[in-house]
């Protein structure tokens, strides 16, 4: 049970300069989730969980629950790879926790905080949901693989979240699966979740990746096992409520609704708002749910600005919080093409980057659907004839109508919440300090259509427009010459450019982007295109704000593709290197970091661009 902690991820650790945290068993610990919802009928208490032999908690139906008690399976030597200083410091941990022998057993699931002789502490639970996959109704699902050690509330933050295992062994979710997870899934994991963090997208957390070098999983191949320890607020997701609907469970829905009103979110009066509406028929739980709609949103808002593709959106992957979440078979754009999806059983492109929007909205409806009789009882949903009977046949079709609208205006406030936040942070990436109304047409929708026909790289040609200078393209003729920095490395692509013609289309952008700059970053003491070829004051804090919110360092395929083959050959540094870069990704250049720190920023080679890969992890 004695863990290895990598040279590299302890040398990460000097980095952390601050005094800041507490020791693991200082840290403050909670269940709240399994006190507040139903347990598993067959194992009701963590004693029953304990006393059952392991292989006892496999795969089953589970009906009336929202969870299983079920402890980790046990991992000799295991390894820890790799820890994120960030993630450490936002749940409250000491950084030198992260080199106790405590840490390392704790992420590899060989501690757990119950104690079997004194019958107290904590014990570690599966969820149970059921899942839309794909358009249709998959069943029961769960928590296949990942166990929920226990809840931590950061002392300075006040923050809580649930502490998870993913590949930690079986549970009566794992289905015909191991619950197992490879090595190359979890680097994949472990990385994007603290680079879309870093992008201040809404996620779930990646603290420490942990390799268990006696296990072989098989998938396509052999390969070695892996564990991630990651942290969220809350794992609720949608398929959460589409189990309980599936299986008629009113009293469950209710009272899961009323869970993550009180303990997920700040309280029903915090859903409210404000004015609140003028329709006494709109209830709490229509508020909860336009709470959801809003934050799931905001979040594919920022997938969308950002190039990020999920590529396996169902419904028990849609989190409650509006977190992205369960990284599959994700990837980050490399050519700008709206009908790019990364995941190779995708075939219909329901999952690509431009349906995003939409099938997180089709997965919301199901949420709608979940909520329905609540939402639609109006200010009868407290009666307790309601409460005990459901829905009486004379009531029916006004609950019904009722709910179908207010799912319906959801939809409206879902679209102009995505719209604003959209336009939001393409102004932001654009490095404009206003919005104007014809900016989305005529400059951002141009953009991206110059893009497409171009293929263009995304990623660079944000972090490469943050760079001009506006007197570098002050007249048609420069513009023209700043144009080719915007190509391949390997010159002009796409179907019937030349490089006369797509200089010529990206100069013709640039004019406009130019004009509206100009115009944000101009006053009457100082005019925003300075003389000479010298930039302003006004234009160089331009240049420092769009690189504040355009990435140098993108994660992208090609380059966890190289971290995964070099750690599976023994390489450990390269994890470090990559935490660094993508814990920082706006940085020109990273201080201590090898010739990744250039050769990762660099145009992606041709043939690694736009792959796809599996779900299978």
């Amino acid at each position: 049970m004695n863990g290895h902690f990598s040279s590299s991820a302890a040398n990460g650790l000097k980095q952390i300069k601050t005094n800041e945290g507490v020791s693991l068993e200082d840290l403050p610990k909670s269940n709240v989730f399994t006190s507040n919802l139903p347990a598993d009928e067959k194992f009701p208490t963590p004693l029953s969980s304990y006393d059952a032999p392991r292989n006892a908690l496999g795969p089953r139906m589970v009906k009336n629950a929202t969870y299983t008690y079920v402890r980790p399976e046990e991992v000799e030597e295991p390894e820890l790879l790799a820890v994120s200083l960030r993630a450490l410091h936002d749940i409250g941990l000491h950084p030198s926790e992260a080199n106790s022998a405590d840490f390392t057993a704790l992420v590899a699931g060989n501690k757990i905080f119950w104690d079997p002789s004194a019958r107290t502490g904590i014990y570690p639970w599966a969820q149970c949901y059921g899942g839309w996959q794909f358009g249709s109704w998959a069943g029961q699902l769960g928590d296949g693989r990942a166990i929920s050690l226990f809840e931590s509330t950061n002392p300075a933050s006040g923050i809580r979240y649930e502490i998870q295992l993913k590949g930690a062994g079986k549970t009566p979710y794992s289905r015909f699966a191991d619950g197992k997870a490879v090595l190359r899934s979890s680097i994949r994991e472990f990385l994007v979740s603290e680079y879309l963090n870093a992008l201040n997208i809404p996620t779930t957390r990646a603290l420490a990746l942990t390799l268990t070098p006696n296990a072989r999983v098989r998938r396509e191949r052999m390969e070695p096992g892996a564990i991630v320890c990651r942290f969220a607020q809350s794992w609720l997701r949608i398929g959460t409520f589409d189990i309980l609907r599936a299986r008629g469970d009113r009293a469950l829905i209710r009272r899961l609704a009323t869970y993550l009103a009180e303990h997920v979110f700040s309280g029903w009066e915090s859903l409210a708002p404000s004015p609140p509406p003028s329709d006494p028929e709109i209830n709490r739980f229509t508020h909860l749910f336009s709470h959801v709609v809003r934050l799931n949103a905001r979040t594919v808002a920022a997938w969308q600005a950002y190039g990020f593709t999920n590529g396996v959106l169902n419904t028990d992957n849609t989190s409650l919080m509006g977190l992205s979440l369960d990284f599959g078979p994700f990837a980050f754009l490399d050519n700008f093409d709206p009908a790019y999806t990364p995941n190779h059983d995708d075939h219909l492109l329901r999952y690509a980057y431009r349906a995003q929007p939409s099938v997180i909205w089709w997965n919301l409806v199901r949420l709608g659907e979940s909520l329905g009789e609540l939402i639609g009882a109006g200010s009868k949903v407290d009666d307790p004839s309601f409460i005990s009977s459901g829905v009486s046949e004379s009531f029916a079709p006004e609950l019904i109508s009722r709910a179908e609208r207010l799912i319906e205006a959801a939809g409206e406030d879902y679209k102009a919440t995505f719209l604003a936040e959209y336009k939001r942070l393409m102004t932001l990436r654009l490095g404009l300090k206003t919005q104007k109304e014809s900016d989305f047409d005529g400059l951002m929708s141009e953009l991206l259509d110059t893009m497409e026909a171009l293929e263009l790289d995304f990623h660079h040609f944000f972090r490469r427009l943050s760079a001009l200078s506006l007197v570098e393209i002050e007249t048609h003729e420069k513009r023209l010459a700043v144009a080719q920095r915007f190509f391949h490395a390997e010159g002009v692509t796409g179907v019937g450019n030349t490089m006369e013609s797509a200089s010529e289309r990206i100069a013709k952008w640039l004019g406009l982007w130019e004009e509206r700059a100009r115009e944000d970053w101009t006053s009457d003491s100082e005019p925003a295109n300075g003389t000479g070829e010298s930039a302003t004051p006004a234009d160089t804090e331009r240049q420092r704000a769009m690189r504040a919110v355009n990435p140098n360092f993108v994660a992208r395929g090609w380059v966890l593709d190289e971290i995964i083959e070099r750690v599976s050959k023994g390489e450990r540094k390269v994890l470090q290197t990559a935490m660094e870069m993508g814990s920082a990704p706006f940085e020109e250049r990273w201080e201590g970091v090898g010739e990744e720190g250039e050769r990762w920023v660099r145009d992606p080679p041709s043939g690694e661009r736009m792959k796809m890969c599996s779900c299978s992890s």
